[in-house]
């Protein structure tokens, strides 16, 4: 891979914007190849929310397999949680959790405060008529890939997707399952590094295809990133990836068309940018207490990547 090293205003505009905040790692690619790093790439960062994007590619594997049915109810699956759901919430489909719009505000775990301060108040809504950022509906979904496919979400992971993309740094220990005592359905956290979490965004991008292996059903990779729900100044939201809409997604930030993200709290994005045939991986050491980017530093800094991704669109041949 090509690792273009040398000094222009633009790259030096960024590499500024990186050492004045907490950016602890960041990574660009252009057609594959590294235009830019920036700190550690071998650290296995948290991933925080960045998860559930790695949930929804594993469940669409499974799907087109014939192993998760999105139709399923809670009820068909018997799921249900410390403070019992009601007949309605339990008429919500795994698609309705999938795409974050099952209604079902019980209490959940590993939610950041934003995550809690956002959501409706119980039995306020059905299923599949509100859009609600909601951990319960994230973290059931990791239940129902366990009981309809019998797998382990990490192992999975690291079997289907991890080992076929050859990531560097990823093990089987680095994902595990974190109960709590608001809920039933426990979180699965994992830890990727840097260069690891590019090699999954260029998957993405490259709809799903590795290397002559269709890794990620195509027809899934599409599914995902189609715009169920408008998300406000955030942008829309597909099967567990953000989007961007109509260039809205970051503050003081315009998206090209098409761009999506994962994304954890404290400042961790994976994002994609199919009009520049570009991925960008950022990432912050949220093992250190108060260390953290918000949305409106990333979306200054994205704005210099994409000045500097126009600077540099004719250095790669």
């Amino acid at each position: 891979m090509m690792n273009n090293r040398h000094s222009s205003p633009d790259r030096d505009a960024l590499l500024l914007c990186c050492d004045g905040q907490d950016t602890d790692a960041l990574l660009i690619l252009r057609r594959g190849d590294i235009l830019l790093e920036y700190g550690d790439m071998q650290q296995r960062f948290l991933c925080h929310s960045m998860r559930k994007s790695f949930l929804s590619a594993l469940i669409g594997i499974q799907a087109t397999r014939g192993c998760f049915d999105l139709s399923l109810t809670l009820a068909a699956l018997d799921i249900d949680d410390i403070d019992a759901l009601s007949d309605i919430e339990r008429s919500a489909t795994l698609h309705d959790l999938l795409t974050a719009r099952s209604g079902i505000y019980h209490p959940a775990n590993y939610e950041t405060p934003w995550m809690t301060r956002i959501k409706p108040p119980r039995h306020s809504q059905p299923p599949g008529c509100r859009w609600s950022y909601n951990n319960w509906d994230f973290n059931a979904l990791g239940s129902a890939y366990r009981q309809l496919t019998g797998l382990d979400i990490h192992q999975a992971f690291f079997d289907q997707i991890a080992q076929p993309l050859g990531m560097a740094d990823f093990r089987r220990e680095d994902g595990w399952m974190e109960p709590g005592a608001l809920s039933r359905h426990a979180a699965y956290p994992f830890r990727l590094s840097t260069r690891d979490l590019a090699r999954f965004g260029q998957l993405f991008l490259q709809q799903g295809m590795w290397r002559g292996q269709q890794i990620i059903p195509a027809a899934w990779v599409r599914r995902s990133l189609m715009p169920y729900s408008h998300a406000g100044d955030r942008g829309a939201y597909g099967y567990m990836w953000w989007l961007a809409r109509d260039g809205v997604a970051l503050p003081g930030c315009e998206l090209p068309g098409g761009s999506y993200f994962a994304y954890g709290a404290g400042g961790h994005y994976c994002l994609m940018l199919p009009t520049l045939d570009a991925v960008v991986v950022h990432r912050v050491n949220t093992d250190i207490a108060a260390r953290e980017i918000n949305r409106f530093q990333f979306g200054r800094l994205i704005n210099l990547t994409l000045a500097f991704l126009a600077a540099s669109s004719g250095e790669q041949t």
